[in-house]
This record gives C-alpha cells, sequence and structure tokens, in this order.
C-alpha cells in the first residue's frame, strides 16, 4: 500500500533528497564559515587589528548606478545558467525522471529569479537610502 498524503514521495525523490540537503547544508555552512571568519578578527592565536579588516580592499571603490545594476545582472544570470548546468547534469546523471522535469526546473528556477531579483533590488536599495541618511 502506498502513501497517498501531501508528503508521499516516490523512489527518486526519496534517493534525491537526502544528497541534495546534505550538499545544500555543507556548501551553506561553508559559506557561513568563511564570512564569519572574514568580518571577524582571529580567533585564535595573534589578534588582527580592527582597521585591518575592511569589506572592499584598498583601491577600489563600491560600484554604484550602472556599473553596480550590470554586475549584479551578470551575477544573477550567471548563477541562474550555473543551476540549469547543475540540473541537467543532475537529470542525465543521476536521476530520470520524466520528460516534464527539465521544463519545470527551467520555468520554476526562472520563477525563483523573478521573485528573488526585485526583492533583492529593493532591499539593497532600502539599505543604501538607510546607509546615506
Amino acid at each position: 500500500m502506498a502513501p497517498t498524503g501531501a508528503l508521499a514521495l516516490s523512489l527518486a525523490d526519496r534517493q534525491a533528497l537526502v544528497p541534495m540537503a546534505a550538499s545544500y547544508l555543507i556548501l551553506m555552512s561553508a559559506l557561513g564559515f568563511g564570512l564569519r571568519r572574514l568580518y571577524r578578527p582571529g580567533s585564535s592565536g595573534e589578534r588582527e587589528r580592527q582597521d585591518q579588516v575592511q569589506a572592499t580592499p584598498p583601491g577600489l571603490a563600491p560600484q554604484v548606478g550602472r556599473a553596480a545594476l550590470r554586475r549584479v545582472a551578470g551575477t544573477v544570470v550567471g548563477g541562474y545558467l550555473l543551476l540549469m548546468a547543475v540540473i541537467v547534469a543532475y537529470y542525465f546523471g543521476v536521476a530520470r525522471v520524466g520528460p516534464g522535469f527539465l521544463g519545470s526546473a527551467v520555468t520554476g528556477t526562472a520563477l525563483l529569479l523573478g521573485l528573488a531579483a526585485p526583492v533583492f533590488a529593493a532591499l539593497s536599495w532600502l539599505a543604501d537610502r538607510r546607509r546615506r541618511s
């Protein structure tokens, strides 16, 4: 008897969920650890001076206007293409789950991108306005 509830997962879903979740947690942990280490003075051994830790390297001014928009747009498009490459590699290399999978992956990630990019732009604009005032 197969479960018919909202959380009923197929065999392919169960086999894919654990590795994807573990990979996501490892990646986010590594990124979080790197950011924490970047913005905190050395906690072991010799402590660095606070003025030596800078978010922007010396000689590089933060980008504003069209240059910043171009950089963000390049990052968004590059991230989308990388995500699609990972999805296609997963589909052909690990699990062939059905013909609708790739179509759903393209439209689903495009929807996610379409929702996240304007929110990111609005929050960045608000943070910049708040910093200036």
